[in-house]
């Protein structure tokens, strides 16, 4: 029964969106901490840590931090003000950085010293590296260093975005004087880890770059004693803020912005512990940051720095087994992709199967004669991408392409830019979507003249069109021909392109349009259904879940009685397990080997199991202020499959899944005694493979039967023709 004397609005039924975020980096660095997992990946599950942190603050602090100075401080559905966030946000990565650091200096380094893989402090070394390290430092490094005095003629320079850098301590010259300052910048162009030679095949010795910039830097300061050198970094606000409305040339503006980017007002500054307390506070108020904005560290400043040590020519059992996944939908003689597509909806699961199909589809119907058109859209792509290549190819074979780039996608706006000005060059038709809206759903679509009619054959995914992410991530994408899906999917690209009015969609569900609506619309029907007394459930899989409706609409759901089941990889502002709330819902976040990227709803309505896949997340800025697509799966054979063999294993998962609680903080699962761990990443691979075995064995078997006489075939048994 639902319950009365809960308000769904109250503040402490939510938990707030960037410390929610915070626990979500927590469980990668718990995959770090853990040492069941190999060595070299729990170096690269801490760099990304770090990767991670300095994004919150560029975007997420930097928002905050400035909310605090326009004295913005209505609170958000968690009831916190911004001042009141920003202190929480300082107290939990303060602690979160400190357990990075113990983790290195106590852990993985002593680890990977083991397997000889050794950092050096210069000190140590022999006398010959000692000598080889010093050739290094004034052929290789003193050259391009340069030293930038601080006096009444040598204001403080402008230092960019997560630089590296140095301020020297200068001692001075006459007793009367005060100390100086310089700043020594490091060009990013030179490698922060330096692997002296002549070792054996398996070993591997480093020191910093910046211990070597240190040691040796007082020669850019001839006739002055160096008293001190201390490496530092500062993160700068890099959100772009352009009113699209505003802007006549949406491209040259963001070219602008960009070089804004490294100059943004500051918002951390990092430094070495061994920095005096007095250098600091200089370093502060040069940057107008107080003391909550600083963050002294043992160790590397940038631990992001650390994962070239990944790629290291290294012992198997340092890293994960290596998987190559199977090409599984790939176009033969006998049956092109068209003809595939055309017979039956296919899906692919990446990275378990290869994303080189998508790849191979849209390289093929550049080339097809009978391809008329292709249009897509991209959000972000790798800078080598096969896939523009081929669309240039299809524009040089007269096909006609149309791209819809965004420009806005964070962090890649440049590379979208140079891809953008690449393909207008081509002759492709270049647009940059709807204005005040970001384009994020992935959509592929081909005009194609078959035999019969002109067809649209589809491609739409839960991820980007990406070479090297698709093996990196997790996502779904399907193909197909069937027109009450491609038919929308054309008036989508005609609305994003032209001057349409909204299109009705029936089968898509589009944001900003009626994504949302439709979404409350399926939560109240499995509520109605559960009031009387019929089966109902939900099952949702995204990134994450911050969206107040849609929250309010789960609570109602578990008050009605209705099983709600939540895989949230990142922030969820939700709370499960409340009595009288949300005691029917269960939430779990996957963080393993693959970035968990697919987003899956599947709404029981009746055991009809109406499932959708796509790009968008439970969130105000994909239901709002994003162009997005959720597609449903209408093939029968892929239901059952998307549910068995990929929902249930996410569900089953007690190796990688945490459970989140009611006060928003997670936990690992406590398997019962006997029972064996379960890995749903590792399920995967596993069954791929096993599948991909029994295709070939098959295939094999039906080409042995090909080469059997036929007057032998009639009588001979079936099992004894191999």
């Amino acid at each position: 029964m639902m319950s009365e004397q809960i308000d769904i609005t109250e503040t402490r039924y939510y938990t707030n969106r960037e410390l929610s975020w915070l626990e979500f980096n927590q469980r990668v660095l718990e995959e770090a901490l853990d040492p069941a997992t190999p060595l070299l990946e729990r170096v690269k599950f801490l760099a990304i840590v770090s990767s991670n942190l300095d994004e919150f603050f560029e975007v997420r602090v930097a928002g905050i931090k400035q909310q605090i100075d326009n004295r913005a401080n209505d609170p958000g559905p968690d009831g916190l003000s911004a001042k009141e966030t920003f202190q929480r946000i300082f107290q939990r990565v303060q602690r979160m950085v400190d357990d990075q650091y113990q983790l290195w200096n106590g852990e993985l380094k002593p680890a990977l010293a083991k397997e000889n893989i050794t950092f050096h402090q210069i000190l140590n070394l022999t006398e010959q590296d000692r000598q080889w390290v010093r050739n290094y430092f004034f052929n290789e490094v003193f050259p391009v260093l340069t030293p930038l005095a601080i006096d009444p003629s040598h204001p403080f320079p402008q230092l960019l975005n997560k630089s590296l850098n140095l301020i020297c301590v200068l001692k001075p010259t006459l007793a009367e004087e005060d100390e100086r300052y310089a700043i020594v910048q490091v060009p990013r162009a030179l490698n922060r880890l330096i692997e002296l030679p002549n070792r054996l095949s398996h070993q591997h010795d480093f020191i910093l770059l910046s211990r070597l910039v240190q040691e040796y830097c007082g020669a850019l300061f001839p006739g002055t004693t160096l008293a001190g050198a201390y490496p530092f970094r500062v993160t700068r606000n890099s959100d772009l803020y352009i009113d699209d409305e505003e802007v006549q040339n949406l491209l040259s503006k963001i070219e602008e912005e960009l070089r804004n980017r490294n100059r943004g007002n500051a918002v951390r500054l990092e430094v070495e512990q061994s920095c005096p307390p007095e250098v600091i506070d200089y370093l502060l108020d040069k940057f107008a940051l107080k003391p909550e904005d600083c963050y002294p560290v043992n160790g590397p400043l940038n631990l992001l720095r650390l994962m070239p040590l990944c790629e290291l020519e290294a012992p198997s059992h340092l890293s994960y087994p290596t998987y190559n996944a199977p090409t599984v939908l790939q176009s033969t003689p006998d049956q092109s992709f068209f003809h595939q597509i055309r017979t039956k909806d296919q899906l692919l699961h990446h990275p378990y199967e290869s994303f080189s199909s998508v790849v191979e589809f849209v390289d093929q119907s550049a080339i097809d004669p009978r391809v008329l058109a292709i249009k897509m859209t991209l959000y972000r792509t790798s800078g080598d991408s096969p896939i523009v290549k081929a669309l240039i190819r299809a524009a040089e074979n007269g096909k006609q392409v149309t791209v819809l780039v965004e420009l806005k996608a964070r962090f890649d706006e440049a590379n979208n830019i140079s891809w953008a000005r690449r393909m207008e060059e081509q002759g492709i038709h270049v647009v940059y979507g709807l204005v005040g809206l970001k384009t994020h759903c992935k959509t592929l679509m081909i005009v194609r003249r078959d035999a019969d009619r002109i067809r649209h054959y589809c491609h739409l995914g839960t991820g980007n069109y990406h070479t090297k992410t698709a093996r990196l991530y997790t996502d779904l994408g399907l193909f197909t021909a069937r027109p009450e899906i491609t038919s929308e999917v054309a008036a989508l690209f005609n609305a994003m392109t032209g001057m349409s009015p909204q299109p009705k969609f029936r089968h898509l569900l589009v944001a900003p349009f009626e994504m949302r609506q439709r979404f409350l619309e399926m939560i109240e029907r499995e509520i109605t259904h559960a009031q009387n007394g019929k089966d109902s459930g939900i099952f949702a899989k995204m990134n994450s879940l911050v969206d107040p409706q849609i929250m309010h609409a789960l609570y109602r759901a578990s008050q009605a009685g209705v099983k709600v089941d939540l895989i949230v990889r990142g922030i969820c502002c939700l709370r499960p397990g409340i009595t009288g709330l949300s005691e029917n819902i269960t939430i779990r976040s996957i963080v393993d080997q693959y970035l968990e990227h697919s987003r899956i709803f599947l709404f029981h309505h009746l055991g009809q199991n109406e499932l959708y896949l796509g790009s968008a997340d439970w969130m105000p800025r994909n239901l709002n202020r994003r162009v997005e697509v959720i597609f449903p799966v209408l093939d029968k054979d892929i239901k059952r499959r998307l549910k068995e063999e990929i929902i249930e294993p996410f569900l089953a998962d007690n190796a990688k899944s945490r459970k989140i609680d009611s006060q928003g903080f997670h936990y690992r699962h406590k398997n019962k005694q006997g029972s064996s761990p379960f890995r749903a990443q590792e399920h995967f691979m596993e069954q791929t493979l096993t599948k991909q075995a029994e295709r070939e064995q098959e295939s094999k078997l039906s080409s042995t039967q090909k080469l059997i006489p036929v007057h032998q075939s009639s009588s001979t048994p079936a099992g004894s023709q191999i």
